[in-house]
């Protein structure tokens, strides 16, 4: 059966990574969330000092990116494939609010953005892959058979964030989701380097309104007609 590459793109707490996990398992694909490779460098960056509150030493993380390995394992445990900095399980680590503070600016860096790119791309060479970030069907697989951009409103999107922390057990205010999902929105579409937006051919869906479910069967349609035709 014909293999496709499927991009997924989006703002920040769109179900992005859910959607396209389910997606991916339902067709027998594999499944790359490039949104914790970028986290992966930010959690480095963080360990490492190399940026926090008020500062961010740019040029030190571009001569430390050779020091970088990110690597997914499938967790039969999880259901998915974990992701891995230098050897180490960082899955949990990296979905804090510490992290996605800081995670855009990180982004930005055009250094980082050539060097995780190029491991994107070769991830994708086999095709049957579905993979999701900001800049998938832009930049990274610009001529990936199906592109969905995902949106929904940011009071929705910090909703739906803030609940996903509190249930791990992180103690914040919903203010906080929320002021950290409209900043990353802005910094995402107004970076220089691959700045988050819709390609033209995409097709957009707004999930405000749309079940989990909802999403992954209109998107399943959407693939099997590529593949079958």
């Amino acid at each position: 059966m014909r293999k496709i590459i499927i991009a997924i793109d989006g703002f920040s707490s769109t179900g992005k990574s859910t959607v396209a996990k389910l997606l991916a398992k339902s067709l027998n694909y594999i499944y790359v969330d490039t949104g914790a490779m970028y986290r992966a460098v930010t959690y480095f960056a963080l360990e490492n000092d190399l940026i926090g509150d008020g500062f961010f030493k740019e040029e030190a993380l571009i001569d430390r990116l050779e020091d970088i390995s990110i690597n997914f394992k499938f967790s039969k445990k999880a259901g998915f494939a974990e992701v891995y900095l230098n050897g180490i399980n960082i899955e949990a680590d990296i979905r804090t609010l510490r992290v996605s503070k800081f995670v855009s600016p990180v982004a930005t860096l055009s250094e980082v953005r050539r060097k995780l790119v190029e491991q994107q791309q070769l991830m994708g060479k086999g095709k049957g892959i579905v993979m999701d970030g900001r800049d998938i069907g832009t930049v990274v697989f610009p001529n990936a058979e199906l592109k969905i951009f995902m949106t929904a409103s940011a009071e929705t999107r910090a909703k739906r964030r803030y609940k996903e922390l509190i249930d791990r057990g992180h103690k914040l205010s919903y203010e906080d989701v929320l002021e950290n999902v409209t900043t990353r929105d802005h910094i995402d579409s107004t970076r220089e380097d691959s700045p988050l937006i819709k390609a033209e051919d995409a097709i957009e869906i707004d999930n405000s309104d749309l079940t989990i479910e909802a999403q992954l069967e209109t998107i399943i349609g959407m693939a099997q007609k590529i593949i079958e035709n």
